[in-house]
């Protein structure tokens, strides 16, 4: 079983081994746009590419403002921060996320509660949230109370697993009914879309990465993006180490963070970014192969959810039993296929055990069972060669 699933994923990228699970296809665009960008000797964050990129992307998810950050993470945290979430607050979001949402969440003091996700979609799951809030909390004059933990409830983020959608509109609209912040964690998702609307303009604040391993790179940095003027000069502000504008002057207002995204970084993401419908075409090509590869076998192929368009960032599969996922797991990397297990639910890590939860059944259910399986786009025709 585990041979025929390993052969397929050999004959859909045309090589033997080994094969990557995400890895950045670069070309000659990005090569001319990093050599202007040496050539111009501004290669830090103050630098014509950094305003450029930004504006390029929020054309590109149609928001009003984005502003760059150095990771997915930076940009994250500082979601948190100019949502005013701080020491003893509480966020509520998904266990089954790459660790970093629960690190941006304790880098401002307050702590993630974890909600169960939905099968359907691998993200937040609404009717969960819904009930946990109806629950656990009572409304106070300061503000959503839990009543496990007396700490007050500030944010909710929920995040577009693999690029899948979550049920972004029904998380907005309880958030909007509760009064709380809505940060989406879009950082997989570029391209992704929900009715129609890029993920990650949904809520408050959003937030995307540009990781070696996204659908497009930067080499590294993140993006915040927000359709309040407010939010966006606060961030800006903040991530430039809350410095006062002065021709030579170096004066500080406030504690900042020297978060803004180099140059070069961002001449590189540029040059993606010029690239990015080639690559959603390229891997919902990828996904659809694998969608009829899978379609009789009794591994699990996941598939976009209702009223989604997905990147389809990362392919997975649910497999029947922990014993045969955890067989292919081995067998593949062994065999220089890098397939994955999805991360381990963040409910389990040391430092997020102690965190308040509501039931957890999916989320406890999925993470035995998932596998990514290779997902870069090919090469040869996502740079016209």
């Amino acid at each position: 079983m585990s041979e025929e699933i390993q052969n397929f994923i050999r004959s859909l990228y045309g090589y033997e081994c080994p094969v990557p699970l995400h890895e950045p296809s670069l070309g000659r665009e990005e090569q001319e746009i990093i050599l202007e960008c040496l050539k111009s000797g501004y290669v830090s964050s103050a630098g014509p590419m950094v305003g450029r990129f930004e504006l390029d992307f929020s054309k590109a998810v149609n928001s009003p403002y984005a502003i760059s950050m150095v990771s997915g993470t930076a940009a994250l945290h500082m979601g948190l921060l100019v949502c005013d979430v701080g020491p003893c607050d509480e966020v509520l979001t998904q266990s089954l996320s790459f660790v970093a949402t629960c690190n941006a969440i304790h880098y401002t003091g307050a702590r993630p509660t974890f909600i169960d996700i939905s099968p359907k979609t691998l993200g937040l799951c609404p009717d969960s949230l819904q009930a946990f809030l109806e629950g656990n909390t009572h409304q106070t004059k300061g503000g959503l109370v839990n009543k496990n933990t007396g700490n007050l409830i500030k944010a909710v983020i929920p995040m577009h697993v693999f690029g899948l959608p979550c049920e972004i509109d029904k998380i907005a609209r309880i958030c909007q009914k509760w009064n709380l912040v809505l940060i989406e964690d879009a950082a997989e998702g570029l391209g992704s879309k929900y009715k129609g609307q890029q993920v990650g303009t949904f809520g408050d604040v959003g937030i995307f990465s540009f990781n070696g391993n996204k659908i497009i790179t930067a080499g590294g940095g993140g993006m915040l993006v927000t359709a309040d003027e407010k939010i966006a000069e606060r961030a800006k502000h903040l991530s430039t180490t809350a410095k006062v504008s002065h021709p030579w002057l170096f004066q500080h207002d406030e504690i900042g963070y020297n978060y803004r995204m180099p140059n070069i970084n961002a001449a590189l993401g540029i040059a993606q970014l010029g690239k990015l419908d080639v690559f959603l075409r390229e891997k919902r090509m990828i996904a659809a192969k694998y969608q009829n590869f899978f379609e009789n076998r009794p591994e699990l192929y996941v598939t976009e959810p209702d009223n989604s368009h997905s990147n389809f960032w990362l392919n997975a599969i649910v497999f029947p039993s922990g014993e045969r996922r955890d067989f292919f797991i081995k067998n593949s990397n062994q065999k220089n296929i890098f397939v994955r297990p999805v991360w381990e639910p963040i409910h389990n890590l040391t430092m997020f055990k102690s965190c308040d939860r509501g039931p957890l059944i999916e989320t406890n259910r999925l993470a035995d069972l998932l596998v990514n399986l290779p997902s870069s786009p090919i090469k040869e025709i996502c740079n016209g060669d």
